[in-house]
């Protein structure tokens, strides 16, 4: 079942200008929310202050980006491709547990199945698991992903999609 979008959402496609808001609502995500899976090293290899720009913008070229406003304040965002991989769901601190990434993926997945997706997969992080598995994810395997000497442990989730 998906949740209603919180009220003063809004849903948009990403523009370029979007940027710098959006690295930084990763950063402040990664550094306010996962505290009790990952450590200080951890979280500062995941997201470092200092953000290379040009790389995140590649990454964003590369991807579908639906983002979630409230007014003017980007309350969350999602990226994925559309052979299935969700490849990035952050919310801002402030908008946690509210329905946001829940409405951001509903969207995703919509857009996903129009485009013929049949399976979709993420590498979720220990934080995301759970939110996945409500979204009818399941663990295929546990995954590191290695950031500088810094080891982050992860989870490569599945989900096949109901043909409509």
């Amino acid at each position: 079942m998906n949740a209603p979008l919180p009220a003063a959402l809004n849903l948009r496609s990403y523009q370029p200008h979007d940027l710098p808001a959006l690295v930084a609502l990763f950063q402040a995500s990664v550094s306010q929310l996962t505290a009790q899976h990952y450590d200080a090293a951890q979280r500062q290899a995941w997201a470092p202050a200092a953000a290379d720009m040009s790389a995140w913008q590649t990454r964003f070229a590369s991807l579908e980006l639906v983002i979630a406003e409230d007014g003017l304040v980007i309350a969350g965002f999602i990226g994925f491709s559309l052979d299935g991989h969700i490849d990035l769901l952050y919310c801002a601190p402030a908008y946690a547990r509210q329905g946001v990434a829940s409405a951001l993926y509903a969207a995703a997945e919509q857009r996903l199945q129009a485009a013929g997706a049949c399976e979709l997969f993420t590498e979720a992080s220990l934080v995301a698991q759970a939110f996945f598995a409500r979204q009818g994810f399941s663990v295929q395997q546990a995954q590191t992903v290695t950031r500088g000497a810094v080891i982050l442990p992860r989870m490569l989730m599945r989900k096949t999609l109901e043909l409509r």
